[in-house]
């Protein structure tokens, strides 16, 4: 994994819209390592015009590279480029050491493996006839499937958690697990190399994290490369070794989870003009509701949280406090509300902010308590939750949580 380019995908962004494409490497991880799939100034695109230009990156084997972008920035070109659906414009990618260009169609299909998001039908034909299929290259024309063959596919079954489905009719199976076995019959194929096209898109939350658990079972432990694209970023972050950023100018950067998944990082790469990516929960959220805040929310380590969302789904405008700026609960109150009454960490609460915190408690209907545990620094919370209840508007929710 070398450094290219010398600068961090991160400062990168910052001139996002400042023109061309770039390649941004980040620093060597896996010295030792060769590389598996090696990216060199491709340039890929349609009838000889380039979508996505300079795009460079050594891949090794085990990791797991994401694409995310906006849709029609260029992701799918990218990929269809590697696996040679699409001619290279320029540049050149290399399998295993030797150029892509080189490879015979058999010997292309035992190293590398795919699957995309065209869904195939066919007539007749079981789970088990569908994942046997991929045994192709290795069964010639005749098609005739050894013991070894047949113990391969019944291996492939198993480790996507489709054995119970093998005999099924492969037209009557829902979408999670047609892609399961698309990923089966990939596997069947024995390669070095997966390459999935947005694989999660039709599938709901249980087979999302049922698939890439399996994709990163597959890379950390048979070492097979997995490179995929998903518009999930909050599980992009999650499961990626590292990011392939296509941003909607068709600029291309690269880095590691922790370099690209930044607030602004993500705003301008999907040019987000309402609402807010969180980095430490991986979250999107929508934007504060406008207005006065009708309800002041009391709390502390993350025990607001679950508050902070109800009063914003509901379009209540709500203000908070008074929360230290390391404490999780700051983290989400600084976007979804109003107002924040903030002090500094590992420091007694200071008369000023409660003096703040006041003046707006005096202007809310209510005052929303889910605060349970006070010491010498935050003790004057106790006092704020005495005078609301004294007058009136304080609503307990400690036993909620």
């Amino acid at each position: 994994m070398k450094n290219y380019s010398g600068r961090s995908a991160a400062v990168k962004f910052n001139d996002m819209n400042s023109g061309g494409s770039a390649a941004v490497k980040t620093n060597d991880m896996n010295p030792d390592r060769s590389a598996t799939v090696k990216i060199n100034d491709m340039s890929a695109g349609y009838g000889g015009r380039a979508v996505v230009e300079h795009v460079s990156m050594d891949i090794c084997s085990g990791e797991i590279v994401v694409l995310i972008g906006p849709n029609g920035a260029g992701k799918s070109t990218i990929l269809k480029s590697i696996v040679r659906q699409l001619p290279l414009i320029g540049g050149t990618v290399e399998l295993k050491g030797k150029d892509l260009r080189e490879y015979s169609w058999e010997e292309l299909s035992k190293t590398l493996a795919v699957v995309l998001t065209d869904r195939i039908h066919p007539e007749m034909m079981t789970c088990r006839d569908v994942v046997a299929s991929g045994r192709y290259p290795y069964t010639g024309r005749m098609g005739r499937l050894t013991q070894r063959d047949q113990e391969i596919v019944s291996r492939a079954l198993l480790e996507v958690h489709a054995e119970q489905i093998a005999d099924r009719d492969f037209a009557n199976i829902s979408d999670g697990q047609r892609q399961r076995i698309m990923l089966a019959r990939a596997l069947c194929q024995e390669p070095d190399i997966l390459v999935l096209d947005e694989p999660t898109s039709f599938l709901d939350i249980r087979y999302k994290l049922e698939f890439l658990g399996i994709c990163r079972k597959l890379a950390k432990e048979r070492k097979i490369t997995v490179i995929l694209s998903l518009h999930e970023i909050d599980l992009a972050m999650k499961i990626a070794d590292r990011i392939i950023c296509v941003d909607g100018e068709h600029h291309v950067y690269t880095g590691t989870p922790e370099e690209i998944f930044t607030e602004e990082g993500i705003r301008k790469l999907f040019h987000l003009d309402t609402g807010f990516f969180d980095p430490a929960f991986g979250s999107l959220e929508l934007p504060a509701p406008a207005g006065r805040p009708e309800v002041f929310v009391i709390s502390s380590g993350g025990s607001g949280i679950p508050v902070y969302r109800e009063l914003a789904r509901k379009g209540v405008p709500f203000a908070a406090g008074i929360l230290y700026t390391n404490d999780a609960d700051y983290r989400l109150a600084r976007v979804l509300a109003v107002e924040t009454v903030t002090a500094e960490p590992f420091s007694e609460i200071s008369d000023a902010s409660v003096e703040k915190a006041e003046q707006v408690i005096a202007g809310c209907s209510r005052v929303i308590n889910t605060c349970s545990t006070f010491g010498p620094d935050n003790r004057k919370l106790q006092e704020l939750i005495e005078e609301a209840q004294r007058a009136g508007k304080l609503e307990d929710r400690r036993q909620r949580l």
